[in-house]
Order: structure tokens, then C-alpha cells, then sequence
């Protein structure tokens, strides 16, 4: 037996390239394909539940939301308005199978900032939306049923130096280090739950 990979031949469409690869290489494409998949579900995730806010809010009278895009674009992840209950928010939308959700402090701020732009309406509010997906992670493509949860957090004015994280109880805290703290966000009542 030699100790030397064994390497095969791929030709390509180009009649003079041909690549060798290794069963190395082979294990990363499949590893990398494995992520890429892993990453579209997570985006799907979310899109879904942005779209679903969108939803509920266009079905009530004098609402009017928006999906806004993707984060790299500085915006919210959706922007509901009310000229009629003179009421703006912005929210941010994270869904998941795991026990707990984190919102970067960046994507806080860029809601804050958007809110600021309306000063004209009183009812002005930054509000993060959590949803704990019915079936729970709990190994690699394992999932284990349980009760679909959705929390609603108004964000008050304030910078936060780290990750707030939402857990499926409902509980909030802030993360620095591995280690956290309790913050406490008022639930919001959201318009098409009353």
C-alpha cells in the first residue's frame, strides 16, 4: 500500500483543462455544499417570517408594512406604518429552531435610526420579533417537536454594547464574553393579535 492520496482525474468543459483532485479536497466540496444548504435554510427561515409579518400587518385597516430588504443594506427588516393610529415600527424578524435567538447591536441601531427619521408620529417603536420554531435542534438534521412561540419586544432607546438574546421562554439578557445579564424589554401587544 503507498502513502501517497490518491487523485482522480475531472475533466472540464474545456477540452484542454483537466483538474486532479484528491478525496480531501472531495470531503471539503461536500463540507462547503453542506454549509451553503445549512445558510439558504436559515435565509428561507427568515424571509418567511418577514413575509408573515407583512402579511398579518396588510390585512388590518390602516396599516401598511413593508419588507425592506436585506441587512446589508442598512435597513429594517420590516417597516410597518399607521397614519390613521399615527404609529411607525420598525422591526426586527429572527426565527429559529434553537433555545435562544441573538440580535447584533448594529441591527438595533439601524432600527433606531429609521424610527428617528419619523418624528412626526407619536407612537414611534423599535420592536424585536422572535420566533421559536415547532420543532427544536437538537443535533446535526435532528429535530424534537414542541410549541410554536412567537414574543414581541419593544426596544427601548438606549445602545447596547453586545448581542441581546431572546430565549424560548421569553426571557431577555445581554451577552459580553460568553456570559449574560438580564435585560428587560416590555412585551408588545402587536396590532393584529388584539
Amino acid at each position: 500500500m503507498s502513502s501517497q492520496k490518491e487523485y482522480r482525474i475531472k475533466k472540464l468543459p474545456h477540452p484542454k483543462i483537466t483538474i486532479a483532485y484528491s478525496e480531501t479536497m472531495k470531503s471539503k466540496n461536500f463540507q462547503s455544499l453542506k454549509n451553503k444548504r445549512i445558510a439558504r435554510t436559515r435565509r428561507q427561515r427568515g424571509y418567511n417570517w418577514e413575509d408573515t409579518l407583512v402579511k398579518r400587518f396588510n390585512r388590518l385597516d390602516g396599516w401598511q408594512a413593508f419588507r425592506l430588504g436585506s441587512p446589508s443594506t442598512g435597513l429594517p427588516d420590516v417597516f410597518a406604518i399607521s397614519t390613521k393610529y399615527k404609529s411607525v415600527f420598525t422591526i426586527e424578524a429572527k426565527s429559529g429552531t434553537g433555545t435562544s435567538l441573538y440580535v447584533p447591536p448594529d441591527q438595533i441601531e439601524r432600527c433606531q435610526k429609521w424610527i428617528h427619521a419619523f418624528d412626526l408620529y407619536e407612537n414611534r417603536k423599535v420592536i424585536l420579533a422572535f420566533k421559536f420554531l415547532s420543532k427544536k435542534r437538537i443535533g446535526n438534521g435532528e429535530y424534537q417537536k414542541r410549541e410554536l412561540r412567537e414574543f414581541y419586544k419593544v426596544c427601548h432607546e438606549s445602545t447596547f454594547p453586545s448581542n441581546l438574546v431572546c430565549t424560548y421562554d421569553g426571557k431577555t439578557y445581554l451577552t459580553k464574553e460568553g456570559k449574560r445579564s438580564k435585560m428587560l424589554l416590555k412585551e408588545q401587544k402587536m396590532p393584529f393579535n388584539r
